[in-house]
């Protein structure tokens, strides 16, 4: 006779932004893990992230019909990655699952990834081994993570991963660090558990629009670094040894004409490129500088990275 898993309860945090044409597939594809796998109990999580359309209306009507459904309100949009640590903040599950609304990442693979993590994994990241998306997103993306895992990061698997399950051990160290400007993935891979990497094919998305847009991306991109790697700082500090080394043997060069050859060295144009090569680096610089001293600052203040205005719970269902 088969002996029967244990049961567990199931935690899926979902961020919630601009997502009322979403909710209405997401949520019964969610609820249909537990047919799918019966030795688990589901608690459902959802973060409404300062949505300005009619999310929250809706997850309140579902929330009234579902005490497996708890849906935390936060008061303004706080970012998804924070939105998500909002929602681990309200999850109780021996293991939680994020996965976004949109639902390009498939919810079914969640029964493949319980299974790893009964093997033992604490970590199981679901990784875009091919992703619907256009050429040049998939050119960036590709980019991005080789200078990421390179430089970085050598744990991020290629490609990232936003589609994971998470042991409660995991959960309880990312509440712990509570760090801002920084990316929540980059945390998971940092932290070193031991963890099983499963391939999928990311969908298109299919309803609604995206709000991952180009300034958010490009932030995202600054945080990994800046969090994780003193690799710019390195860089300058490399490209300043070679541009006064290479300003030493100019200067020495133009004197050694003057004096020995006795020729008059002129040229504006060369000069006025020099001005120009030399301030553009240095501002460039300045700037990667501000952006490890601003996150200093920002953490020095220990403001809060979200702020939580109402959790609608299970006993309010009742």
């Amino acid at each position: 006779m088969k002996k029967l898993k244990q049961k567990i309860t199931f935690s899926i945090v979902v961020p919630i932004y601009f997502n009322e044409k979403n909710l209405p597939v997401t949520y019964p594809r969610l609820i249909a893990l537990e047919k799918l796998i019966p030795d688990i109990e589901l608690e459902l999580v959802f973060v409404d992230d300062g949505s300005g359309d009619n999310s929250l209306n809706i997850l309140r009507q579902i929330q009234k019909k579902d005490k497996r459904v708890k849906v935390v309100k936060l008061t303004r949009n706080f970012g998804s990655f924070n939105a998500i640590l909002a929602g681990l903040s309200q999850t109780s599950g021996q293991c939680v699952g994020m996965i976004s609304a949109d639902l390009q990442d498939p919810p079914e693979l969640f029964s493949t990834m319980i299974e790893s993590w009964r093997s033992g994994k604490k970590t199981v990241m679901a990784i875009r081994q091919d992703r619907h998306d256009p050429f040049l997103s998939k050119l960036f993306s590709a980019i991005f993570y080789t200078l990421l895992k390179k430089f970085a990061l050598p744990a991020m698997p290629m490609g990232g991963f936003d589609f994971v399950l998470l042991d409660r051990k995991v959960v309880e160290q990312l509440k712990q660090i509570n760090e801002k400007n920084t990316s929540l993935m980059g945390l998971i891979a940092w932290l070193g558990f031991d963890h099983q990497e499963i391939f999928y094919t990311r969908e298109e998305r299919k309803i609604g629009k995206s709000r991952w847009t180009f300034s958010k991306k490009f932030k995202l991109f600054i945080d990994m670094f800046t969090s994780f790697s003193f690799f710019p700082i390195r860089v300058i500090s490399m490209l300043g040894i070679i541009v006064a080394t290479a300003s030493f043997l100019y200067g020495f060069f133009i004197i050694y004409l003057r004096v020995v050859h006795g020729i008059q060295v002129e040229g504006w144009a060369s000069l006025v490129i020099v001005v120009l090569f030399l301030s553009g680096f240095q501002l460039i610089s300045l700037g990667i500088i501000g952006e490890y001293l601003w996150r200093n600052f920002d953490e020095s203040r220990k403001r809060p990275p979200y702020i939580i205005e109402e959790i609608i719970s299970n006993q309010a269902a009742e």
